[in-house]
């Protein structure tokens, strides 16, 4: 039904390998697909499934990618990609994306409009919603 661009990752490093200068980098796209999946009979279920395993979900993220982000001391918000409404996996470690409390709110209320017929999210737009 239509497809939600919801972030654009850009990672690069330097460095030095054998004493000679060394660099990489590369793009990672998120974004979720809305299709046609039907309302889960289980929400509540996922949405407590997510708040009993939060905190744990947090420290076993951070271990690997550092500490969860948080802005003045206040953490960011757990959005799942794969919304939990439609089927999401709670504690997916490939499903949850931290975000600031006020992209959390665009996004959720970008959500309806995904599973829309007839939404602005069928029409296709720019390759990279970002510009170097």
């Amino acid at each position: 039904m239509g497809c939600m661009w919801l972030a654009d990752i850009k990672g690069d490093w330097k460095a030095r390998y054998l004493f000679m200068p060394a660099e990489a980098g590369g793009r990672m796209a998120i974004t979720h697909c809305c299709c046609d999946y039907p309302k889960v009979a289980d929400l509540q279920w996922r949405r407590d499934t997510w708040d009993n395993a939060r905190k744990r979900f947090r420290q076993e993220w951070g271990s690997e990618f550092g500490a969860w982000p948080s802005t003045g001391g206040t953490l960011w918000t757990g959005h799942h990609i794969f919304d939990l409404a439609h089927g999401g996996a709670p504690t997916a470690t490939g499903n949850v994306l931290p975000v600031p409390d006020a992209i959390h709110k665009v996004f959720n209320a970008e959500y309806p409009a995904c599973y829309a017929p007839g939404g602005k999210w069928l029409t296709p737009g720019p390759e990279y919603p970002y510009v170097d």
